[in-house]
């Protein structure tokens, strides 16, 4: 009798009906190999991509929305809780939470290019949110305590969640990269809407530890429903098809056109945030309605979310330099404008157009730094290096302002001539990376 057609030779081993023989997968194939090259291909949309943008609207939202509220602390820290210490003094707080993001960047940039995106964004929320429960803790005049929770530990959180966040789109846009980050950094400009208006009713009724606490318990939910939300798609860079070498960040060094918008990122910092910081004392000193001036800081971020949407949609179809560098320089005319502030009106107004151009810019600086990557494995390195040099404009602007303020005397003009003059400045610096780009890419939509 003639055995089956295809039963083995008598000695042979059978395979296993589980094991393929035939083809490249064997039991020796890494998991790299079996990677798609198509996964590399950017959806520009689907389901999971704005999932994603939403999450990280939310992430921002309880994040840098709140950090961004820093202008009524400062107000309640000078004339009720810290009346121990200087405005100057003082302002070092919410100048070292403004810093740690940006310095921070440059590690959790790192780690978010290697796959780490959940672990990073999982540990700074925790450590955000248990800094706010600690800040509730902090005594009157006890000033180490609320610099310890406030600058050091919600900046460390924050400098964890904020570049991988702002990073995210990359896994799912390309053509519509900036328009999608503008609508996630938009959280921001409502968290710093919300809470502000929120601490300024809370504190004369309930006192600065529940006012605190009720504001963390928003942010607890906040980080939850959004770190539920985002979800990665590009796989860690080692395990990309063609994987190589992480690139070296000494080579960013000699990329002129990267180092002049670093440059003009610094300097333009040295100013950018002062109607953030001091817009509301600043108003409450000229004796514009308390009401209102209370609320300054509120409509200032709201306008930035129109900013933010607004300004990176137009960017998409003009180029991210082409906007921003203008939006950089009416900022700056914007804060020259704080001289003019003496009625309700002037306040509104100022506070309007600066929120919208600000918005718009601060967003914009990220969409700029995302184009001038050459690959997507090095987003993140390049955004967090360029906010790690930057950050030592966010340390010391406050301080530097704080010190021109001259203390109690509020000789008001210097600060912001100081401020309105280093967004000119930095200014200048983008439009030199612009030409630089237009001519290395042959377009002028840069």
């Amino acid at each position: 009798m003639n055995p089956p057609k295809n039963a083995p030779e008598p000695g042979s081993l059978a395979p296993s009906p589980d094991v393929s023989v035939e083809g490249p997968s064997t039991m020796s194939q890494t998991k790299e190999e079996l990677i798609s090259p198509d996964v590399m291909e950017v959806p520009d949309g689907g389901g999971k991509a704005w999932l994603t943008v939403v999450g990280a609207w939310f992430v921002l939202f309880s994040t840098f929305g709140y950090m961004y509220s820093y202008g009524v602390y400062q107000d309640f820290y000078t004339r009720e809780y810290l009346t121990n210490h200087s405005p100057s003094s003082i302002s070092w707080i919410g100048s070292f939470q403004l810093m740690m993001p940006f310095l921070v960047g440059v590690v959790s940039g790192q780690l978010f290019d290697n796959g780490r995106f959940h672990l990073v964004e999982i540990t700074g929320g925790v450590i955000f949110v248990f800094s706010v429960f600690m800040l509730s803790l902090a005594k009157p005049n006890q000033y180490y305590q609320i610099f310890l929770s406030q600058g050091v530990g919600q900046g460390l959180g924050l400098g964890l969640t904020f570049v991988p966040t702002v990073s995210i789109n990359v896994h799912h846009f390309k053509r519509r990269r900036a328009l999608a980050a503008g609508i996630g950094l938009s959280g921001s400009s409502v968290g710093a809407t919300v809470f502000p208006i929120m601490i300024n009713h809370l504190l004369p009724k309930i006192g600065f530890a529940q006012t605190v606490r009720a504001t963390g318990y928003i942010v607890l939910g906040c980080l939850f429903i959004g770190n539920s939300m985002m979800r990665t798609r590009l796989p860690p860079r080692s395990k990309r098809p063609g994987a190589t070498e992480p690139p070296s960040i000494k080579t960013f060094f000699v990329d002129a056109a990267y180092m002049w918008t670093v440059l003009g990122a610094l300097i333009s910092t040295l100013g950018f945030y002062f109607p953030v910081i001091y817009l509301q004392l600043y108003a409450v000193e000229h004796s514009v309605d308390s009401t209102l001036a209370f609320y300054s800081i509120s409509i200032v971020n709201g306008a930035s979310a129109f900013g933010r949407v607004i300004g990176n949609y137009l960017a998409d179809q003009y180029g991210p330099y082409n906007i921003q560098v203008p939006c950089g320089l009416l900022t700056g005319a914007t804060i020259f404008a704080c001289l003019g502030i003496h009625d309700r009106a002037s306040l509104i107004v100022v506070s309007v157009l600066y929120g919208m151009l600000s918005g718009a810019w601060l967003s914009l600086a990220f969409a700029i730094l995302s184009s001038l990557a050459r690959s997507p494995d090095e987003v993140g390195a390049r955004i967090g290096l360029a906010l790690a040099l930057s950050s030592f404009g966010s340390l010391t602007s406050a301080p530097i302002q704080g010190a021109l303020l001259q203390g109690d005397r509020f000789l008001w003009t210097r600060p912001i001539v100081f401020s309105g003059t280093s967004m000119f400045v930095g200014g200048a610096c983008f439009w030199v990376t612009r030409m630089l780009q237009a001519k290395r890419l042959g377009t002028q939509k840069v």
